[in-house]
Parts: C-alpha cells; sequence; structure tokens
C-alpha cells in the first residue's frame, strides 16, 4: 500500500475521502491519502526528523522504540523521540503493533507539493 501525502483546500479533503470510499466500495485496492491545508502545516508536522524517522523505520522493519533510539542520531532524547513518533502514529503513517513493535505500514510515501498551490 502507498501513502500520498498533499496539500489541498479544505473541501478537496472530503473529496478525497470520497474517492477512497467509492474505491474501496467497487473492490479496488485504497491507498492511504493524506492531506494539508498548507505547506506551511505539512512542514510543521512532517519535519525533516519525522521524516528520517520513517524512512530508517521502513528500511529496517518493526522494531521497538529502544531500538530505533540506539540506531539513529536524530532520535536523541527519549521523549522528544517519543513525541514524534506518537505524531507520527496519530497521522497515519505509523503503527504501534500489540507487542509495541513500531512500524511503516507502507511500500512508500509520495509528497505531492504542486507549486500552484503553493503560492
Amino acid at each position: 500500500m502507498k501513502a500520498t501525502i498533499e496539500v489541498g483546500h479544505r473541501s478537496s479533503i472530503f473529496d478525497a475521502v470520497a474517492d477512497q470510499m467509492a474505491d474501496a466500495r467497487s473492490g479496488r485496492s485504497v491507498n492511504y491519502q493524506l492531506r494539508f491545508e498548507s505547506a506551511q502545516t505539512l512542514f510543521a508536522e512532517l519535519t525533516s526528523q519525522r521524516l528520517e524517522l520513517l524512512d530508517h523505520l521502513r528500511r529496517i522493519g518493526p522494531c521497538h522504540a529502544e531500538e530505533l533510539a540506539a540506531e539513529l542520531p536524530v532520535a536523541g532524547d527519549p521523549q522528544v523521540l517519543s513525541q514524534h513518533l506518537d505524531r507520527l502514529e496519530t497521522l497515519g503513517l505509523l503503527e504501534r503493533n500489540e507487542d509495541g513493535t513500531l512500524s511503516v505500514p507502507f511500500t512508500s510515501i509520495e509528497i505531492i507539493l504542486s507549486l500552484a498551490r503553493v503560492a
């Protein structure tokens, strides 16, 4: 499954959900879509540290937060790492399994930033 992240207007967010529901009802594969109202919001939520965490976790596979912290210098303070991981989970980009392992449920994450929408 692929995750697509993009900047869009509030009404386009509802359109995206309607499209996903229609795809699911017709039996087509449904990819995860995450939209932000502005580029500023996107970059506030998906910081370089959070993107690095996602990238690293995707490459190494499911692991516990402590293992991730030991491998990544960006992890730094355990409390800050926990906040980053919690936010990524809230955004739907990270899964926390019953055994406490963390994983990225996507084969790829695509960020689309249309310059016409940024301006």
